[in-house]
């Protein structure tokens, strides 16, 4: 998702230029992409093909893309602010001594170039002018919505070999199977149910996965749960957990610290169940609820059952 992100932004900004749309692929699989790259513009395909690049390799990874982008002359090189992503355009800048821009949410091209970007954990936008020969950038998650082109184009595939050594494999992911939990993830729920302290216990997190075991979706929780050992890392959404992007996120007993914001802001819709009426995520939320967590959902939970299973409607008394 985050790719065809930036394949929207960076189909705007070479419409914008007057440039061609090309793409790299990393590894020979990636040549089963020029399906996909069709629906967003783009004109070519550069594959770096090395049997060694199947593997993630962060400084291999930049030395070819910094490669094609001088092969190319290239004016503008966009990547994901993602985790791999950034650490990959760091390298692609440092090897080509010029600045990145990363976390950006607008980008003008011109005379002076100008960005807008995040800061310190997106609760500051700061206007940046980059001066460069090659302008490097990364895009901020869920900045925008990815949206295909109008038309599709007819999308050739170059393969090239990038002038790698041993050196540039130095650090490189190894091998590694990643247990099937069967469950739906953060990054990609379309309904996701956070806690946080106010839950009360780990065992508290019990009415959470049953909301969302009933929604199709996925349980979240704040870092102050993590620190209390109730929920794993990989549970955590805020600036150094997962950034989520769902249609809804149900948020129980979460204050909503800035950091957290920062993870569920792309959030379509946000409904808070919290006790105190003045927590900062009430005043960020679409709906909420004042009331105790545990007692909110044991009402909400019976009455998804109840719709589930075609049950009358409740006559008030």
């Amino acid at each position: 998702m985050l790719s065809l992100e930036v394949l929207t932004m960076a189909g705007r900004v070479a419409l914008d230029i007057g440039r061609p749309l090309e793409a790299v692929a990393i590894g020979s699989q990636g040549a089963g992409a020029a399906g996909i790259l069709s629906s967003y513009g783009v004109s070519t395909l550069h594959v770096a093909d090395d049997p060694r690049l199947a593997e993630y390799a962060p400084v291999a990874w930049a030395h070819a893309i910094a490669e094609l982008a001088d092969q190319v002359n290239a004016e503008i090189v966009i990547g994901t602010a993602s985790d791999r992503g950034g650490e990959v355009m760091a390298h692609v800048g440092a090897r080509m001594q010029v600045p990145l821009a990363a976390n950006c949410t607008e980008i003008a091209p011109g005379d002076p170039f100008i960005v807008i970007r995040q800061r310190w954990g997106g609760s500051l936008l700061e206007e940046a002018h980059i001066k460069a020969r090659v302008k490097l950038l990364t895009l901020a998650p869920h900045a925008l919505t990815a949206e295909a082109s109008p038309s599709r184009t007819d999308v050739t595939t170059r393969a090239f070999t990038p002038a790698l050594d041993d050196r540039d494999f130095r650090v490189r992911l190894v091998p590694q199977v990643e247990a099937d939990t069967g469950k739906i993830s953060l990054a990609q729920a379309r309904v996701v149910v956070g806690g946080g302290r106010g839950v009360g216990s780990a065992e508290g997190f019990a009415s959470l996965e049953e909301l969302a075991d009933l929604l199709g979706g996925a349980v979240g929780c704040s870092r102050a749960v993590t620190s209390l050992g109730w929920r794993p890392h990989s549970d955590q959404v805020d600036q150094t957990g997962t950034r989520i992007a769902p249609d809804l996120y149900i948020a129980c007993g979460i204050s909503g610290a800035i950091q957290h914001m920062v993870g569920c802001r792309a959030a379509k819709h946000i409904l808070a169940i919290n006790t105190d009426p003045a927590a900062p995520i009430v005043a960020q939320a679409d709906y909420a609820v004042i009331g105790d967590v545990q007692k909110v959902l044991t009402a909400v939970n019976a009455e998804i059952k109840r719709v589930k299973a075609g049950a009358p409607s409740r006559t008030p008394a």
